[in-house]
């Protein structure tokens, strides 16, 4: 059985003086002619990771201008190494090498995909969004056939393991739209008239993204064992491989050598239940640290004591002195634009969406190595008043592109297109 995540309707008028107006007048423009339109998005998980954190926004804001927007996670996987097989697709679409989709991984992944899809034949919409490939083969084994089918693949494909791309391509193109995050993502062999581009978005109404004071932000921050005085650097990610953690270890002790009492604080809660890979990845950087004692591993839902896991996030992004995001791959990386919108430039890797998110020396800096990270660190805390006026074009830069509304209009736009 599918689990349906049970959302309050987000009503647009609330962010009418948030988003630009033109945004906004187009936004419902086109929704009152999709007014009644059932629209069911499908996931992996309720919970970690970007792309539940846009759907329990998205949906609400949908039902809000009157659709009807369900948003739907993938029963409990029969076989518990599903989500390893799904977490070595999604290491391998982003580049890893090596033959790791073999026939048994196969068959694990398209016997859930078939489970999946008769519980998805019940539901019976007019749009059905699949988003990353979990569930993407669902597309094979629905026997309701009159709903659009439009996939949504957050993740980097610019440099696919042919291997798994020639396995998870011709899934992806029986779509009627697949969406991405770049022109960069898509197969040259896609249709064009078949892809859409679409940036994520945050919520600007949501807890972990409305302004929080600095005072209260230093209190929880202090709470959790750091040095308010000292100078601190924070970077928002699971532990992944992807995200380079001993890239940023390496940074911040280079940085360290020029600012010594310099902290580093890693947020890499373990939530994401599709997520096996990341126990491995925090053991590592763990060992990589040695204990040493500026530097701070957040991983553990016990560590935040009574916090919630976004006013815990927001403080430490509103206190921090620098923020990193240096993925060496990366499909958007959400966790920028939530930085930039609490107006703080970020030092992001120079790869994927970081790279649309990030204006490199106006609203943030875009680095190819730890070194170069290092160099920026450094410079951002010796010349606050350039910090601070990068934040202002930071925050300028999410209002214009970046806030849930305009994340909406393109599915408008986009339903617009299917529908009539």
């Amino acid at each position: 059985m599918l689990q349906k995540v049970k959302l309050s309707p987000q009503l647009l008028g609330d962010y009418k003086g948030v988003i630009p107006e033109e945004q906004y007048k187009s936004c419902q423009k086109i929704s009152r002619k999709l007014k009644g339109l059932k629209v069911a998005h499908i996931n992996a998980t309720a919970q970690g990771g970007g792309v539940a954190e846009i759907l329990s926004s998205l949906v609400p804001l949908m039902n809000g201008v009157g659709m009807k927007a369900e948003w739907y996670v993938m029963p409990p996987p029969r076989d518990p190494a599903f989500f390893e097989v799904t977490k070595g697709m999604h290491n391998t679409l982003q580049g890893k090498p090596g033959n790791f989709l073999t026939e048994e991984r196969r068959k694990i992944y398209i016997d859930h995909n078939r489970f999946t899809a008769k519980f998805m034949d019940d539901i019976k919409p007019d749009i059905w969004v699949v988003h990353d490939p979990q569930p993407l083969a669902t597309i094979d084994f629905l026997k309701e056939k009159k709903s659009k089918k439009v996939s949504r693949i957050h993740i980097d494909t610019s440099h696919p393991n042919k291997g798994t791309w020639n396995f998870i391509g011709p899934i992806a193109k029986k779509y009627d739209r697949s969406i991405f995050t770049m022109e960069e993502f898509v197969s040259p062999d896609f249709s064009k008239d078949k892809v859409k581009i679409f940036y994520p978005a945050i919520d600007s109404l949501s807890e972990k993204n409305r302004k929080m004071s600095a005072s209260v932000a230093e209190l929880i921050v202090e709470n959790m064992g750091i040095n308010i005085t000292k100078p601190l650097v924070v970077q928002v990610a699971r532990f992944d491989p992807w995200k380079d953690p001993i890239g940023v270890v390496d940074a911040f002790y280079k940085a360290k050598n020029k600012i010594p009492d310099l902290q580093l604080a890693f947020l890499g809660l373990m939530i994401a239940s599709d997520d096996p890979e990341a126990m491995r990845v925090f053991k590592k950087v763990q060992r990589y640290a040695k204990g040493d004692p500026d530097i701070f591993l957040f991983a553990h839902l016990d560590q935040i004591k009574d916090y919630s896991i976004s006013t815990f996030v927001s403080a430490f992004q509103t206190s921090a002195d620098v923020i990193m995001a240096k993925s060496i791959r990366e499909g958007f990386g959400l966790v920028v634009t939530e930085a930039m919108w609490k107006g703080k430039p970020v030092i992001g890797g120079n790869v994927g969406g970081i790279k649309r998110q990030i204006v490199d020396g106006k609203s943030g800096f875009l680095v190819n190595s730890s070194d170069e990270a290092a160099d920026r660190i450094v410079e951002l805390l010796q010349d606050p008043a350039r910090n601070k006026k990068m934040g202002v074009a930071a925050r300028r830069r999410v209002r214009e592109n970046f806030l849930m509304p305009r994340l909406l209009l393109d599915y408008l736009k986009l339903f617009e297109e299917l529908v009539h």
